[in-house]
């Protein structure tokens, strides 16, 4: 890769991995920071990434940095967690808004899955090799994660 291919790839592909920091962490602070550590290390890189890969390279390193940070700011727990089914009482119309806390309350690899591929357009391909994933497991994570959405999200009826 050299420097003409690495502008090129912060041009095509910052905006787009800035937006997958920003809706998988919630902070602007940190998917900015995120984003400019993967370009640091691209452009540490750049003689041995190939510039035909550097899409997946940039989205996995990015990913990467997104879980260090998490354990870092999260100490490990042994509690286990206990999932419990959203209720829907009230009447509420922002689709948007009530889809964004459904996938928020996704497992890590389900919403980073499903970002990747409903939010950002992604192929299976692509988000296997982000997420280090073969394709047949991202489409069953995809399928899982779309099930979960359905059955918490309800009806049509909570939407309107």
């Amino acid at each position: 890769m050299n420097r003409k291919e690495y502008n090129n790839s912060v041009d095509l592909y910052a905006d787009g991995l800035y937006r997958f920091m920003l809706k998988s962490i919630g902070n602007e602070n940190d998917a900015q920071d995120i984003v400019q550590d993967v370009f640091l290390k691209l452009w540490e890189k750049i003689d041995t990434v190939n510039a035909e890969k550097v899409k997946s390279y940039l989205f996995t390193a990015a990913y990467r940095t997104m879980l260090d940070r998490i354990k870092k700011m999260k100490p490990l727990s042994t509690e286990t967690v206990a999932y419990t089914e959203p209720n829907h009482h009230e009447q509420y119309s922002d689709a948007g808004e009530i889809l964004n806390k459904a996938v928020n309350n996704l497992p890590e690899k389900q919403r980073s899955a499903i970002r990747l591929r409903d939010y950002e357009g992604y192929s299976y391909q692509e988000i296997g090799e982000i997420l280090k994933m073969k394709e047949s497991q991202v489409k069953i994570t995809i399928f899982r994660a779309r099930k979960t959405l359905k059955n918490y999200i309800g009806s049509l009826e909570v939407l309107i």
